[in-house]
This record gives structure tokens, sequence and C-alpha cells, in this order.
């Protein structure tokens, strides 16, 4: 992960120190289930799980992939912000997701493009964030987009799978 998605992730939690989520939970394991279950669509499956150290306020982030058909057509809902990196990108109060496609020798030697989605997503419906909704928007934001980029570069997709170094945290 990078500098700025552990800083975002202290935006989001208030802390810098995190407990395991286990040490099967890393971008290579998703990176691997990814090209397992490349060319089908599928279901949200965990990447990681991101949580405050035992004895503070629980706080639990859920890291996903999944596979899907294309770009998305379709207008993002309400209470999300489009940004304007990889395939899609949209950012919430309490959730993020990056779409990006990659074309890699790693998934079947295909010509076909894989389309990814990354969600980071705050694991508890009942509490209202809390902070500035802009600030907490791009620290999802920032953390969606490192952990693509992390997949990508695992992956292997040309040109990273179009995503920028640093994430973009303009509107679209």
């Amino acid at each position: 992960m990078s500098a700025e998605a552990s800083k975002a992730l202290k935006v989001i939690t208030g802390t810098s120190r995190f407990e395991a989520s286990g040490e099967e939970d890393t971008i290579t394991q998703a990176a691997d289930a990814v090209v397992e279950a490349f060319p089908v669509t599928t279901v949200t499956k965990d990447v990681c799980r991101v949580y405050t150290p035992i004895g503070t306020p629980d706080f639990d982030i859920r890291i996903t992939w999944n596979l899907v058909d294309g770009a998305p057509t379709d207008p993002p809902a309400l209470d999300f912000t489009e940004l304007k990196m990889g395939e899609d990108t949209v950012t919430a109060v309490d959730k993020a997701y990056v779409q990006f496609a990659c074309r890699s020798e790693r998934l079947l030697k295909s010509s076909r493009v894989g389309h990814i989605v990354i969600g980071v997503e705050h694991w508890d419906v009942w509490t209202e964030p809390e902070g500035d909704v802009e600030v907490l928007k791009d620290a999802y934001a920032t953390v969606a987009h490192s952990v693509s980029l992390a997949m990508a570069r695992e992956l292997r997709c040309e040109k990273d799978g179009g995503l920028p170094a640093r994430p973009v945290l303009d509107p679209a």
C-alpha cells in the first residue's frame, strides 16, 4: 500500500495501527484468484480486511475485487462522486470503487481484456461516518486507487491498467 493510502487509512479510521486480517490476505493471493477466475464474471471476493487494534474502537474496512463484463454504462448513484481514474471510479463518504481494464499475459495469455473492480468499504452500516465528507471521499478513493494499482501491477496489466501513478481526486 502506498504512503498516501496509509495516511488515508488514518483519516478514515483515526489510527495508523492495524490488526492483520490474515496471512493469506494479500494482493498476490487476490491476483492469483483473479487469474484463476478469468474470464468469468465473479461475485465480490475479499482482498483483505483492515481492522483497528484490539482495545481501540472497532473499525472494519473491507477491500474487495470482482471481475465484470465491461466498462460501466450507467451513471453512478447519487451518493457517489465520479473521479477520472481507470475505466470508472466513484467515491462516497464510506466507500470507493475503482474499475480498470487489464490486458495481461497472466489472464490466459488472452487477447481479451479483463475488467476488474476494486472496492474499499467501511463495513458497518449502522454507524454514520464522522468527519469532513470531502476529506473522507478523497481518503477512500486514495486507498482504492492504491490497491487497484497494486493489483494491476501484480497482474502485469499493460500500462498499469490505465491507472495513474497517483490518485486523481478531482471530480469528473
